[in-house]
């Protein structure tokens, strides 16, 4: 059976569907669906008429808390989801933000910023740690496409926050990045209150400072003004992003 890109090409697809007056039915059925999303495929890329400003760190920064408020109340709008906002980024990037968070699959940050295609630049990683692709990864984010805020986002319960707190030996690479909280962690082993909420906080806070004190190009546009770095904490409960001071 042929295969175009990992899917079933075509042809076979019909044959699988029947040669009955049930299976032409929906053969034409699915034939129809198929040429309409091939007539939209071969149609031309949409760029953007004129190349947006970047969007400066406050402002970038309150779409991003406007965009949270309308996920938790249940009211998101999911901006920049249609066919022609697919069409207009297939070329062009303009982010205007970019979020260093964990790969936690319960963090998905353009739902829970109520963000569309195109809008939020993510680099996501278990602990939300700033390693070296991670930092080059959003020096590109700000240097090259133009995003003025970079948020790193922790969140409730992390299991690698809890490893690193924990600090038992583990398996294959999982230490790898486990070892690049505890520095964190460590910041906080005399502090009152529970200690995997304090950890969760201060590597956010560790990780936010990583980035801007470990490359040049970050710290940069920091002091030219062009770039803010903020942390916040996500409650896997109610949805709700808090600001890290």
């Amino acid at each position: 059976m042929s295969h175009i890109n990992g899917f079933v090409g075509r042809r076979n697809l019909l044959k699988l569907i029947g040669v009955g007056s049930a299976g032409i039915a929906a053969s034409t059925a699915v034939s129809s669906v198929w040429n309409q999303e091939e007539a939209v495929a071969q149609q031309p890329a949409r760029t953007l008429e004129k190349k947006p400003q970047p969007v400066n760190p406050q402002a970038a920064l309150q779409q991003l808390i406007e965009g949270n408020k309308r996920f938790v109340a249940g009211k998101g709008l999911r901006p920049n989801q249609s066919r022609l906002r697919l069409q207009e980024t297939a070329i062009d990037q303009y982010p205007f933000a970019a979020i260093l968070g964990c790969a936690d699959s319960r963090v998905p940050s353009e739902i829970i910023f109520d963000q569309g295609l195109g809008d939020l630049f993510v680099v996501r990683v278990a602990g939300n740690v700033a390693s070296q692709t991670v930092i080059g990864s959003l020096e590109f984010a700000t240097a090259v496409l133009g995003a003025q805020l970079i948020m790193v986002l922790g969140h409730a319960r992390c299991g690698a926050v809890t490893a690193a707190v924990k600090g038992d030996p583990l398996p294959g690479r999982i230490g790898i990045f486990v070892e690049e909280i505890k520095p964190a962690v460590e910041r906080v082993r005399n502090k009152t209150g529970n200690m995997e909420e304090n950890s969760i906080i201060a590597n956010v806070q560790y990780q936010a400072e990583k980035l801007g004190d470990s490359s040049t190009i970050l710290g940069g546009l920091i002091k030219s003004g062009k770039l803010k770095i903020v942390g916040g904490r996500y409650d896997l409960a109610t949805g709700k992003v808090t600001m890290l001071a």
